[in-house]
């Protein structure tokens, strides 16, 4: 039997938000596999597990600064939110969301002068402060972006033709709140197939365990799957502030939504 430590039962209850006690228990049963681990605990509680609540794995902040076309996330970790909303620590992460302007596109290496500046934090506050991510993203087209007030959730989404910039902002405060669930394409057709399949096995395990032959489950979980992709297809999801209308329809037919990125302090990158 493999080893079942702290750290692994901490993540499963991030991803699902189940007791600890349930996910050390469904780990030791999938012999610590995590993914088998969850759809143990979906199958125990039929399908009814709550939806991820990606709870933050520590503290810390999410560093948001723009120019032109470009526009750069930086997460800044603290051990503590008295640290995290410490205006010392904002500021040091703002400015290294700012430095990292001047980088090129993609992830950032944080840079001596980065560094220092949140060594000043560490040291003013006695806390193991730490950059823990920064990206640089930059578009032909244009960024809608929204930080939550508690600077713990950031949305950013990228879009082609004429869209309201209030628009692309309601849509990423959208996939900041992740109802009814954090999309994981922009479209059905983006949603990467490893997540359609496991969807797909889960359904079908689920149907033959109520007492369906393969081949019936087979054909219910196919007309079933058109559900799972209005739940997890961007375009297709309700929109939170108005369920009578798809994001597809508050974006409008003259604009596409071409990408989208969530980040939730202590998220894994």
């Amino acid at each position: 039997m493999a080893e079942i430590n702290a750290k692994d039962v901490m993540k499963l209850r991030n991803a699902t938000g189940l007791p600890m006690m349930d996910c050390k228990k469904a780990l030791a049963e999938a012999d610590g596999d995590p993914e088998k681990a969850e759809t143990i605990l979906r199958l125990h509680l039929k399908g009814k597990m709550e939806k991820r609540t990606e709870r933050a794995a520590g503290d810390g902040v999410i560093a948001v600064a723009q120019s032109g076309n470009s526009i750069v996330f930086a997460e800044v970790r603290a051990e503590t939110d008295f640290t995290a909303k410490n205006e010392r620590f904002a500021n040091a992460a703002q400015k290294v969301a700012e430095l990292a302007l001047k980088a090129a596109n993609g992830p950032v290496a944080p840079t001596d002068e980065m560094n220092a500046l949140i060594d000043d934090v560490r040291i003013s506050t006695g806390e193991n402060c730490s950059i823990a991510r920064i990206v640089k993203f930059s578009t032909p087209g244009k960024f809608g972006y929204y930080l939550h007030h508690d600077g713990k959730t950031a949305a950013l989404v990228e879009a082609e033709g004429t869209v309201p910039d209030e628009v692309l902002r309601e849509v990423c405060m959208h996939i900041t709140a992740g109802v009814p669930a954090v999309p994981l394409g922009v479209t059905a057709d983006s949603i990467p197939p490893q997540a359609i399949q496991k969807e797909r096995d889960f359904r079908i395990q689920q149907a033959m365990e109520s007492g369906k032959p393969k081949e019936i489950a087979e054909k219910i979980v196919e007309g079933g799957m058109r559900k799972y992709y209005e739940e997890v297809a961007l375009t297709l999801q309700p929109f939170v502030k108005d369920p009578s209308r798809t994001i597809a329809e508050v974006v409008g037919k003259q604009a596409t939504l071409k990408s989208f990125h969530r980040w939730m302090v202590g998220a894994e990158a």
